[in-house]
Formats: structure tokens, C-alpha cells, sequence
């Protein structure tokens, strides 16, 4: 029977187990199932791979980067991202990395401006990207390829970021604000990420990564100040689908 997995920690309310198994039962794709593999450390990933008939795996937080000593070679998506969600196990046993994230952000990204009116040729303005995690790569490549400048911000100052202190100062010249970080994950659905929220307008854009609970109290602050909103789900879908033709192809 073939065998599909994530592997993460914690694997709490997974997406991808849901995901694929309600797609296994609606596309009539007989014998294989998906399976949670729990790991608080990268290296319980050898006994894993010892799974019989384990085709892929997902790979979800906090592994997209520690995963990559464990792998044989990296397709071009991995590469360009520096971060790996999606491996592939060859028939001659070498393990091959992808990213799909990459793919679901830049697409569910070009739908909503479309559903928005915005033109991505035309788009003049910045993007803010919440967290410096595996999440945010794939994100800040995405923005990158659709020519989107951008700054991170951390909780820790360094050259490359800047601090949730100093927003104030620059948050009205970014219009699309996206959070990669897991603030506001259920259980934690009274948590956001520390934005100055009265400097919010109707001209800002949010767009969060997270999609338990489907609204959450980031885009709930949003809203209340007039601005656009979107949750990662369709980012998941997407990714996974990528995945899926990926362990197919």
C-alpha cells in the first residue's frame, strides 16, 4: 500500500492528513493512506524513512530547513527557496527535496489581487513579511520572482531585519503586510503578532499564513480598520496538490 506522511512537531489539528485522506475517498485512489509522523527532532526522520511502501512526505514546522542533510539532492524549487516541504522517495531509495509552498503563496497571492482589482504588473508597493522561519522563504522568494520589495521582521534585531518595535515608524509605507509566523494558531486564537494596529488603514493588505481558526485575530484587527484580508488555506491546497503531482510524477 503506498504511504504518504507529514512530518512536524507538534502535528496538532493536521491540514494535510485531513486533506489528502478526504481526497484519497473522493478520487476513488484505492490503497494508500496518510500517516502523522510526530518528530520533536529532525533525526527520529531515519526510522521514519523505514516505512514500507512510504512514497513522500510533507515536511511542516520546525523541519523545512533541518530536513536538508537528510536528503540526496535538491529539485530547483528547493534550491531557489533554501527550504524543503516536499520529499519525494526515488525507486533506487535516494530521497529527492521540493518546495511547494513557493507555488501555493504565488499563486493564491496572484488570485486575490486579481479578485482585488490589483494589477501585480502595476503594483508599486511593499510587503512586510512577519517571521524569519522556513514559511517566510518561500514567501519572500514568491515576492521576490513578482517583484515585490519587502522587509522581514523579527523579534531580534540583525542586517537583514527589523524589529516589531520600529514599526511604527515604517508601517505605512508597506500596503501588504504577511504573517509567517505562527501567532494566532489555534489554541492560541487570542494572539497577534505585534503590529500598531492604529496605524491600520483600509489600504492595507493582510494576508496570514495561518488558517486555524479561519479569521484570525490578526485579520480580525484588520478588518475592524477597513483593510482587505485573506487566509492561507488556499496556500495549503494548492501546495498540497503541487505535492501530490509531485509524488506522482
Amino acid at each position: 500500500m503506498p504511504r504518504y506522511g507529514l512530518i512536524g512537531y507538534p502535528l496538532t489539528h493536521s491540514f494535510s492528513q485531513r486533506y489528502f485522506t478526504e481526497k484519497f475517498a473522493r478520487e476513488g485512489i484505492a490503497d494508500s493512506r496518510y500517516d502523522l509522523f510526530e518528530l520533536p527532532a529532525i533525526d527520529g526522520l531515519t526510522d521514519v524513512l523505514q516505512t514500507p511502501d512510504l512514497r513522500g512526505l510533507n515536511v511542516t514546522i520546525p523541519h523545512k530547513q533541518a530536513v536538508l542533510p537528510y536528503l540526496d539532492r535538491l529539485d530547483a524549487s528547493a534550491r531557489k527557496v533554501g527550504a524543503v516541504n516536499v520529499i519525494r522517495l526515488e525507486q533506487d531509495g535516494s530521497r529527492t527535496g521540493y518546495n511547494s509552498d513557493y507555488y501555493g503563496f504565488k499563486t493564491s497571492l496572484s488570485n486575490w489581487f486579481y479578485e482585488l482589482g490589483i494589477s501585480l504588473l502595476s503594483y508599486n508597493g511593499q510587503a512586510l513579511v512577519l517571521g524569519t522561519g522556513g514559511a517566510s522563504k518561500a514567501i519572500t522568494a514568491a515576492l521576490t520572482d513578482l517583484k515585490i520589495a519587502y522587509r522581514l521582521v523579527s523579534r531580534h534585531k540583525s542586517p537583514e531585519t527589523i524589529t516589531y518595535d520600529e514599526l511604527p515608524t515604517f508601517i505605512h509605507n508597506y500596503r501588504l503586510i504577511i504573517n509567517c509566523s505562527p501567532v494566532g494558531t489555534y489554541p492560541h486564537t487570542d494572539e497577534a503578532p505585534d503590529l500598531p494596529y492604529g496605524q491600520i488603514t483600509d489600504w492595507h493588505l493582510f494576508y496570514d499564513l495561518v488558517y486555524n481558526p479561519a479569521e484570525t485575530l490578526f485579520m480580525k484587527l484588520g478588518h475592524e480598520r477597513g483593510c482587505a484580508t485573506h487566509n492561507g488555506l488556499r496556500m495549503l491546497e494548492l501546495q498540497a496538490e503541487k505535492a501530490w503531482e509531485i509524488w506522482q510524477s
